[in-house]
Protein backbone atom coordinates (compact mmCIF):
# COMPACT_ATOMS: atom_id res chain seq x y z
CA UNK A 1 0.00 0.00 0.00
CA UNK A 2 1.25 3.46 -0.87
CA UNK A 3 1.55 5.46 2.37
CA UNK A 4 -0.74 8.39 2.96
CA UNK A 5 1.03 11.74 2.60
CA UNK A 6 0.66 14.72 4.93
CA UNK A 7 2.49 18.02 4.46
CA UNK A 8 2.52 19.97 7.70
CA UNK A 9 3.41 23.47 8.81
CA UNK A 10 1.41 25.25 6.13
CA UNK A 11 1.26 29.03 6.32
CA UNK A 12 0.60 30.24 2.75
CA UNK A 13 -2.31 29.81 0.36
CA UNK A 14 -0.02 29.07 -2.61
CA UNK A 15 1.54 26.16 -0.73
CA UNK A 16 -1.82 24.77 0.34
CA UNK A 17 -3.14 24.92 -3.20
CA UNK A 18 -0.01 23.30 -4.62
CA UNK A 19 -0.19 20.48 -2.08
CA UNK A 20 -3.81 19.88 -3.06
CA UNK A 21 -2.87 19.87 -6.73
CA UNK A 22 -0.26 17.21 -5.99
CA UNK A 23 -3.01 15.09 -4.49
CA UNK A 24 -1.67 14.80 -0.95
CA UNK A 25 -3.96 13.19 1.58
CA UNK A 26 -3.66 15.86 4.27
CA UNK A 27 -2.28 19.29 5.06
CA UNK A 28 -1.38 20.42 8.57
CA UNK A 29 -1.61 23.73 10.41
CA UNK A 30 0.21 24.45 13.65
CA UNK A 31 -1.81 26.16 16.39
CA UNK A 32 0.94 25.82 19.02
CA UNK A 33 4.00 27.98 19.60
CA UNK A 34 6.25 27.38 16.60
CA UNK A 35 8.01 29.18 13.72
CA UNK A 36 5.18 27.69 11.63
CA UNK A 37 2.34 28.78 13.89
CA UNK A 38 -0.72 30.28 12.22
CA UNK A 39 -3.72 32.05 13.70
CA UNK A 40 -7.14 30.38 13.51
CA UNK A 41 -8.58 33.13 11.31
CA UNK A 42 -5.79 32.57 8.77
CA UNK A 43 -6.46 28.83 8.75
CA UNK A 44 -10.17 29.44 8.31
CA UNK A 45 -9.35 31.48 5.21
CA UNK A 46 -6.84 28.97 3.86
CA UNK A 47 -9.14 26.03 4.47
CA UNK A 48 -11.64 27.45 1.99
CA UNK A 49 -9.18 26.71 -0.83
CA UNK A 50 -8.78 23.05 0.15
CA UNK A 51 -10.83 20.72 -2.07
CA UNK A 52 -12.84 17.70 -0.90
CA UNK A 53 -10.96 14.56 0.16
CA UNK A 54 -7.88 16.51 1.34
CA UNK A 55 -7.93 16.24 5.13
CA UNK A 56 -7.20 19.26 7.30
CA UNK A 57 -5.13 18.56 10.40
CA UNK A 58 -4.68 20.90 13.36
CA UNK A 59 -1.55 20.56 15.52
CA UNK A 60 -1.86 21.39 19.23
CA UNK A 61 0.31 21.08 22.34
CA UNK A 62 -1.41 20.71 25.75
CA UNK A 63 -4.20 23.05 24.70
CA UNK A 64 -7.48 23.55 26.53
CA UNK A 65 -10.02 21.07 25.11
CA UNK A 66 -12.63 23.77 24.53
CA UNK A 67 -10.13 25.76 22.47
CA UNK A 68 -9.39 22.73 20.32
CA UNK A 69 -13.08 22.01 19.78
CA UNK A 70 -13.80 25.63 18.90
CA UNK A 71 -10.96 25.84 16.37
CA UNK A 72 -11.84 22.43 14.95
CA UNK A 73 -15.36 23.62 14.28
CA UNK A 74 -14.59 27.07 12.85
CA UNK A 75 -11.61 25.93 10.73
CA UNK A 76 -13.21 22.69 9.47
CA UNK A 77 -10.48 20.48 10.93
CA UNK A 78 -10.80 16.79 10.12
CA UNK A 79 -8.08 15.61 12.50
CA UNK A 80 -6.42 16.80 15.70
CA UNK A 81 -2.71 16.03 16.16
CA UNK A 82 -1.56 16.25 19.78
CA UNK A 83 2.12 16.83 20.56
CA UNK A 84 2.05 17.36 24.31
CA UNK A 85 1.47 15.36 27.48
CA UNK A 86 -2.19 14.69 26.71
CA UNK A 87 -3.48 11.58 28.49
CA UNK A 88 -5.46 8.78 26.83
CA UNK A 89 -8.64 10.01 28.55
CA UNK A 90 -7.99 13.57 27.38
CA UNK A 91 -7.63 12.29 23.81
CA UNK A 92 -10.82 10.25 23.99
CA UNK A 93 -12.90 12.94 25.65
CA UNK A 94 -12.16 15.51 22.95
CA UNK A 95 -14.76 13.70 20.88
CA UNK A 96 -12.75 14.32 17.70
CA UNK A 97 -10.52 12.28 15.39
CA UNK A 98 -7.20 12.28 17.23
CA UNK A 99 -3.64 11.42 16.26
CA UNK A 100 -1.28 11.20 19.23
CA UNK A 101 2.33 12.13 18.67
CA UNK A 102 4.92 9.90 20.30
CA UNK A 103 8.44 11.30 20.59
CA UNK A 104 10.63 8.29 19.93
CA UNK A 105 13.83 7.96 21.90
CA UNK A 106 14.10 4.19 22.21
CA UNK A 107 11.96 1.05 22.58
CA UNK A 108 10.50 2.38 25.84
CA UNK A 109 8.91 5.15 23.80
CA UNK A 110 7.05 2.55 21.77
CA UNK A 111 5.86 0.73 24.90
CA UNK A 112 4.44 4.06 26.11
CA UNK A 113 1.93 3.87 23.26
CA UNK A 114 0.06 0.96 24.83
CA UNK A 115 -2.26 3.00 27.13
CA UNK A 116 -3.45 5.01 24.11
CA UNK A 117 -4.59 1.97 22.13
CA UNK A 118 -8.31 2.30 21.57
CA UNK A 119 -8.33 5.91 22.82
CA UNK A 120 -6.92 7.51 19.65
CA UNK A 121 -7.30 6.87 15.93
CA UNK A 122 -3.60 6.61 15.16
CA UNK A 123 -0.09 7.73 16.04
CA UNK A 124 2.52 10.08 14.63
CA UNK A 125 6.05 9.00 15.51
CA UNK A 126 8.51 11.89 15.69
CA UNK A 127 12.07 11.96 16.93
CA UNK A 128 12.74 12.77 20.56
CA UNK A 129 14.84 15.91 20.99
CA UNK A 130 15.12 17.32 24.49
CA UNK A 131 13.14 20.53 24.91
CA UNK A 132 11.29 20.23 21.59
CA UNK A 133 7.73 19.04 21.03
CA UNK A 134 8.12 18.23 17.33
CA UNK A 135 9.33 19.51 13.99
CA UNK A 136 12.86 18.49 14.87
CA UNK A 137 13.95 17.47 11.38
CA UNK A 138 15.76 14.50 12.90
CA UNK A 139 15.23 10.80 12.29
CA UNK A 140 14.91 7.84 14.64
CA UNK A 141 15.43 4.08 14.25
CA UNK A 142 12.78 3.17 11.70
CA UNK A 143 12.58 -0.45 12.83
CA UNK A 144 10.81 0.83 15.94
CA UNK A 145 8.00 2.10 13.74
CA UNK A 146 7.27 -1.44 12.61
CA UNK A 147 6.90 -2.52 16.24
CA UNK A 148 4.65 0.46 16.94
CA UNK A 149 2.05 -0.77 14.44
CA UNK A 150 0.86 -3.21 17.11
CA UNK A 151 -0.92 -0.25 18.75
CA UNK A 152 -2.62 1.26 15.71
CA UNK A 153 -1.95 3.02 12.38
CA UNK A 154 1.48 4.67 12.38
CA UNK A 155 2.52 7.82 10.55
CA UNK A 156 6.25 8.52 10.58
CA UNK A 157 7.75 11.98 10.80
CA UNK A 158 11.11 13.49 11.65
CA UNK A 159 13.82 14.27 9.16
CA UNK A 160 11.99 13.10 6.06
CA UNK A 161 13.12 14.57 2.75
CA UNK A 162 12.63 13.73 -0.94
CA UNK A 163 16.03 12.03 -0.83
CA UNK A 164 15.40 9.63 2.05
CA UNK A 165 11.65 9.03 2.15
CA UNK A 166 11.72 5.94 -0.08
CA UNK A 167 14.19 4.16 2.19
CA UNK A 168 12.20 5.26 5.22
CA UNK A 169 9.00 3.78 3.79
CA UNK A 170 10.73 0.50 3.00
CA UNK A 171 12.19 0.21 6.50
CA UNK A 172 9.31 1.55 8.58
CA UNK A 173 6.39 0.26 6.48
CA UNK A 174 4.13 3.05 7.81
CA UNK A 175 0.50 3.82 7.20
CA UNK A 176 1.55 7.37 6.33
CA UNK A 177 4.39 9.88 6.16
CA UNK A 178 4.41 13.42 7.55
CA UNK A 179 6.83 16.04 6.26
CA UNK A 180 7.39 19.69 7.13
CA UNK A 181 10.94 21.07 7.22
CA UNK A 182 12.09 18.55 4.61
CA UNK A 183 10.15 20.37 1.88
CA UNK A 184 10.89 23.94 2.98
CA UNK A 185 13.16 26.77 1.92
CA UNK A 186 12.53 28.45 5.30
CA UNK A 187 10.27 27.66 8.29
CA UNK A 188 6.69 27.73 7.03
CA UNK A 189 7.75 28.49 3.44
CA UNK A 190 7.35 25.43 1.26
CA UNK A 191 9.57 24.71 -1.72
CA UNK A 192 7.30 23.48 -4.48
CA UNK A 193 9.97 21.47 -6.25
CA UNK A 194 10.78 19.62 -3.01
CA UNK A 195 7.09 19.04 -2.38
CA UNK A 196 6.65 17.57 -5.85
CA UNK A 197 9.72 15.33 -5.55
CA UNK A 198 8.65 14.15 -2.10
CA UNK A 199 5.23 13.07 -3.36
CA UNK A 200 6.75 11.41 -6.43
CA UNK A 201 9.25 9.46 -4.32
CA UNK A 202 6.56 8.16 -1.96
CA UNK A 203 4.35 7.05 -4.83
CA UNK A 204 7.25 5.36 -6.59
CA UNK A 205 7.98 2.98 -3.70
CA UNK A 206 7.57 -0.55 -4.99
CA UNK A 207 6.89 -3.79 -3.18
Amino acid sequence: MIPKIKICGMTREADVQYAAALGVDAVGFVFAESPRSVAPDVVCRLSRSIPPFVNIVGVFVDAEPDRIRRIASTCRLDWIQLHGQESPVYCRDLGLHVLKVIRVKNRDSIRAMKPYKGFVDGFVLDTYVKGQKGGTGKTFEWALAREAKAYGPVIVAGGLTPDDVQETVRQAEPYGVDVSSGVESAPGIKDHDRMRRFVEQVRAVGP
